[in-house]
């Protein structure tokens, strides 16, 4: 299967992410050329592809934060690249994003991080601000008390549900994750996918997230996107992906990690069956 056969196999009306012919360049280095990418609206999208195949550099072009050499981005049925700067703030509020290290600003307090948005792009006063970013806070799993304290007083695993609840402060229409479980331990990771899964369900969320974790794709995700050749080699689900006759894709998903995460999942998923049983 080609990105373009996989594209075509979805209904536009359903894609809340539209990347055409996006050509990525840095100096000489060409990260991508010629790169089509659908997301639909309600899905988890795991984006996935060895070292330098630009996953961050894809996500940043979708949110605004790379302009691409050639291509369009339409999010929501807009280009976000044609827009005037007011428009396309607008959209880009629509938008949370939580980076692979947080992102967090050190000098304030993980309530001070998520009522920021809230009131610089939202006019909400101090004290509304507040009030929100303690239910936002909450949103990602963390205890009140949490809201006082600096990101440096953090563990890894709280810093990422900080920087998720600052995501959330707007409530968004997509969320766009960067390795959100990268130095989390396994039953960390765990608990985070389950918590994106929760919000998705919950808030109607669009969900893109760039990963090299085999148990949140196998766990949550709906569709799966193989960056490879500089383009997308293949979005579709993870059955269909794994079936892919290409060298990477087999060692990556039919590797050791690839058969322990499946076995895992199938392993939990044959739980609940066998109690219904009974």
């Amino acid at each position: 299967m080609t990105a373009g056969l996989a594209s075509a196999a979805s209904d536009p009306r359903d894609n809340i992410v539209e990347v055409r012919g996006v050509r990525n360049q840095f100096g000489s280095q060409v990260v991508h050329d010629q790169l089509d990418l659908d997301v639909r609206r309600g899905e988890i999208l795991s984006v996935v592809g060895g070292s330098g195949t630009g996953k961050s550099v894809l996500l940043r072009t979708i949110v605004g934060l790379n302009r691409p050499r050639a291509g369009s981005v339409h999010v929501f049925g807009e280009d976000l690249l044609s827009l005037p700067d007011a428009r396309r703030k607008q959209v880009e509020r629509r938008f949370g994003v939580l980076f692979q290290k947080g992102a967090l600003f050190s000098s304030l307090t993980v309530a001070e991080n998520v009522a920021l948005p809230l009131i610089e792009h939202a006019g909400m006063s101090r004290r509304e601000a507040a009030e929100l970013a303690a239910l936002k806070i909450a949103l990602a799993g963390l205890p009140a008390l949490a809201g006082d304290k600096f990101p440096s007083d953090l563990s890894g695993g709280m810093v990422k549900r900080a920087a998720l609840a600052r995501a959330l402060a707007l409530d968004p229409d997509i969320l766009f994750l960067d390795e959100p479980t990268a130095g989390l331990d396994p039953i960390g990771a765990a608990a985070f996918d389950q918590l994106i899964l929760t919000l998705r369900d919950a808030l109607g969320l669009t969900v893109f997230i760039v990963t090299h974790d085999l148990d949140t794709i196998y766990t949550i995700t709906d569709r799966v996107a193989v960056l490879a050749q500089k383009k997308v080699l293949v979005n579709a689900g993870l059955d269909e992906v794994a079936a892919i006759d290409d060298a990477w894709i087999r060692e990556y998903f039919h590797g050791p990690r690839g058969r322990a995460a499946a076995t895992a999942v199938a392993a939990a998923q044959a739980v609940p069956a066998a109690s219904e049983n009974n």
